[in-house]
């Protein structure tokens, strides 16, 4: 059996916030697994509107592609209230998004992902899932320092040796900006996926839904925005380009 051939015939369990870059995280997903199952955090998120949005993400997906939908698998939404009440930051208190003296925003939630990708590998490991894909990036990013290459290979390591497994934490995203995340999203379902990804996904730190960007809905001015926004506005001049 080919390397390939493995990949497709194993399963995978993708980190699922119901934002950009976890939706296009996905659909790579879905175009070389076998077996797709979804996981999602409730911990208490300023944005938690995020998680109304995937319940409709997942079936929207689905919907774009025969073999998409017949690999999709079960979704799974934990709650891990504890990680936002030790948390004091912009994405579980309401307070206003700024630098902080260590030069990180304080939109960063300490431990997040290095939790998200813990509980995802006990949660792949009863349901016989070797990939854990997840959207980190560390092009296009704050500075979190959760989201960084290395933290995720440290991560892998420490959880083959605390399992007793072979995990392969998937990050499609790591080296790519957003104009790229974009164009792979095309690339992956065409136009049909951009425009879900717009109308549907929230990115928005503040949770807004009201207000339609042509990038989609949010504030238009946090970090996730202000990023989206430039992402999606360099995707159109690249496309628009000769």
């Amino acid at each position: 059996m080919t390397d390939t051939a493995r990949v497709a015939a194993s399963g995978a369990l993708v980190l699922f916030s119901g934002g950009q870059d976890s939706t296009t995280t996905l659909a790579w997903a879905l175009e070389r697994f076998e077996r797709v199952e979804t996981v999602g955090f409730d911990y208490g998120q300023r944005h938690r509107v995020e998680l109304d949005c995937r319940q409709h993400l997942r079936p929207a997906l689905a919907a774009l592609k025969p073999e998409w939908a017949a690999r999709m698998g079960e979704d799974h939404t934990l709650s891990l209230e504890a990680l936002g009440a030790v948390s004091d930051t912009a994405l579980t208190r309401d307070v206003a998004i700024e630098m902080t003296e260590g030069g990180l925003p304080n939109t960063f939630v300490p431990g997040r992902n290095i939790v998200f990708l813990t509980f995802a590998a006990a949660l792949a490991y009863r349901r016989g899932l070797r990939h854990i894909v997840g959207g980190m990036c560390e092009t296009d990013f704050s500075g979190y320092p959760d989201c960084r290459d290395d933290t995720i290979k440290a991560l892998q390591v420490a959880l083959n040796l605390g399992m007793d497994q072979r995990f392969v934490l998937e990050t499609p995203l790591m080296w790519i900006d957003k104009a790229d995340t974009w164009a792979l999203a095309e690339a992956l379902g065409g136009k049909a996926l951009v425009d879900l990804i717009v109308e549907e996904t929230h990115t928005c730190y503040l949770g807004e839904r009201g207000a339609r960007h042509d990038w989609g809905h949010g504030c238009g001015t946090c970090p996730a925005c202000r990023l989206r926004a430039d992402g999606f506005r360099r995707y159109g001049e690249t496309r628009a380009a000769p």
